[in-house]
């Protein structure tokens, strides 16, 4: 059984502009990497039970880079995502609509190869450029 690891943001924006920008694959290229010395350089998105979700993420420089997928289990317009990864553990994240924006929260199963924290501090680190991104538009 995984370890279960929690992250979050308060997002100044509405549910709207949130669920748009974090879905949207024209948008995910813009924010899901870690550090500014990474990059996505494409994204695709079907947002659907049983549809995938495909990101790839690489390092500027070309040294390293990777396919992050997974297949949705739940979705519920504005509200909920939880997908698969191709060895099983699970990722959900929660959308919720507050008086001074959107909080996101998302819970997923670690992996082993990582530390729990090195785990928590990139999936927090991508979160946070997520919210830098929709704030900043």
């Amino acid at each position: 059984m995984s370890k279960k690891v929690n992250i979050e943001a308060m997002i100044n924006a509405d549910l709207q502009q949130v669920w748009d920008f974090y879905t949207n694959p024209k948008h995910i290229i813009n924010w899901n990497f870690a550090s500014d010395d990474w990059c996505c350089p494409k994204a695709s998105n079907d947002l659907k039970v049983g549809g995938k979700y495909s990101a790839r993420m690489e390092a500027k420089d070309g040294s390293f880079g990777f396919d992050f997928e997974g297949i949705y289990d739940e979705v519920e317009e504005k509200n909920k995502l939880t997908y698969s990864l191709e060895d099983g553990r699970q990722s959900t994240t929660i959308f919720e609509n507050k008086a001074n924006g959107t909080l996101v929260k998302t819970t997923f199963d670690a992996e082993t190869q990582n530390s729990i924290d090195q785990q928590r501090d990139g999936w927090q680190a991508i979160l946070n450029n997520f919210k830098s991104y929709v704030e900043a538009n």
